[in-house]
């Protein structure tokens, strides 16, 4: 029953004590096949002949350790974990947990307990993916990933909405965030403008095929093949890549990820409901995470390039469209008919095609050869009838005339509504 208990150290020196005290084995011999001093063999030697083969193993086996963490902290922390922070990793519950209820923890004691009460998986638990790395760019600037991640980031206390992530290669340093309805051109122009104003402009941008990017229409040969993000980009000198797949571009959909993870119960810890409150709340967030993740660039140049005095970013974040004006000075754009005040340069652009230029604040402006004219709206075709086709950044527009349409008709129907046959008189049905 004792050698069964021995462990294979244990039963190795069992074996050669055993020689050594019958004489089959030299002291020189038994030293080299332990790995010990003589002064060693012959300690446990002596307590082989007093006790035999129970001397020979160890007295701390079965007890705690010294360093075993006490049992009530642990059921403490495991209690915050699983009221609190239930669907957190490992690593941010131990920071929570220090920062928020003073209970220091190593990540790795507290993922072996949550992994004990059934709270964490293992990572041999969770299916494996295969990744094919690609190697950074060398700079800071050189190659920045852009894109945009639809969520319940505020879950049940707002309504869903879409992240634009920047996110720069070289260092997986987050350089700009920004909470908007949607993933629209708009959405970008502002986006795009607030990180030139902080940053300068990169060499180049990299992002997914969205139609924000790309001109994905088939047989599309009118035009100059550039969206309206594209011209921008291509009057501030800075070029956009599209990559092949989301793995192509796998920095900013592992940010994502993380972003999903520990953004979403940031927000949820300090109450956030609205994106003007979420955007407030995105510098303090950049800064620690960029102190935790950020890497440091291969090399110490950055890339990005000051805005000169020619860059207006105000006209190259405009929607641009041309549009023809006609013999009476009118033209229609967006469902709006505009007509031109006459003058000598609006007689001028007759039959010509000028340029309207819809800001990301609503205002509009039309210009011809640079100069711009002067007009006034006459009707307003805002009606959006069934299966009507709405560009992307009228959508939020669409949506909310839509629901004042409905809601209107619904008053109407509910006013002319015939009564039925049990809502007579009620004078037919007073009691007493």
């Amino acid at each position: 029953m004792t050698v069964r208990l021995m462990s294979d150290r244990e039963l190795t020196r069992f074996e050669v004590l055993r020689d050594l005290d019958r004489q089959r084995l030299t002291i020189t011999a038994a030293t080299e096949l332990l790995g010990l001093e003589r002064r060693q063999v012959f300690r446990l030697l002596k307590v082989y002949r007093a006790e035999g083969a129970a001397g020979l193993i160890s007295k701390r086996r079965g007890r705690p350790s010294n360093r075993t963490t006490p049992l009530a902290l642990r059921t403490e922390a495991l209690r915050i974990v699983r009221e609190r922070y239930w669907d957190f990793g490992p690593t941010l519950a131990a920071e929570k947990l220090g920062e928020l209820h003073g209970i220091a923890l190593g990540r790795e004691t507290l993922r072996k307990w949550m992994m004990a009460d059934g709270l964490w998986l293992d990572r041999k638990q969770r299916r494996k993916r295969v990744h094919q790395p690609r190697g950074r760019r060398e700079c800071v600037g050189e190659l920045v990933q852009i894109d945009g991640c639809e969520h319940w980031w505020f879950e049940d206390r707002g309504p869903q909405c879409t992240l634009l992530v920047f996110v720069d290669d070289a260092t997986s340093r987050l350089m700009h965030l920004q909470f908007v309805e949607s993933e629209s051109t708009f959405a970008y122009f502002q986006a795009t403008r607030a990180y030139l104003e902080a940053w300068g402009k990169p060499v180049a941008f990299y992002s997914d095929k969205h139609g924000v990017f790309r001109v994905n229409h088939e047989g599309a040969l009118g035009g100059d093949g550039m969206t309206q993000f594209g011209r921008a980009l291509d009057a501030l000198n800075i070029d956009i890549i599209c990559a092949n797949s989301s793995q192509a571009k796998g920095r900013v959909e592992r940010a994502h990820k993380t972003l999903q993870d520990r953004l979403v119960k940031e927000l949820r810890l300090a109450g956030v409901r609205t994106l003007a409150e979420g955007n407030a709340l995105l510098p303090a967030f950049m800064a620690d995470y960029n102190r935790r993740f950020a890497k440091p660039p291969a090399n110490a140049k950055d890339l990005h390039r000051p805005l000169y005095a020619g860059d207006d970013l105000e006209d190259a974040f405009a929607w641009k469209e041309e549009r023809t004006v006609s013999q009476a000075l009118t033209l229609q754009y967006d469902k709006v008919v505009f007509v031109l005040m006459p003058s000598e340069q609006a007689k001028a652009a007759i039959g010509k095609r000028v340029t309207v230029l819809d800001y990301p604040d609503g205002r509009l402006s039309i210009r011809y050869k640079g100069v711009e004219l002067a007009y006034r709206t006459i009707d307003k075709l805002r009606q959006v009838s069934q299966a009507d086709i709405v560009e992307n950044k009228r959508l939020g527009a669409a949506l909310a005339f839509i629901r004042e349409q409905q809601l209107a008709r619904a008053e109407t129907r509910s006013r002319k509504a015939p009564r039925r046959r049990d809502q007579g008189d009620a004078r037919l049905f007073k009691v007493g």
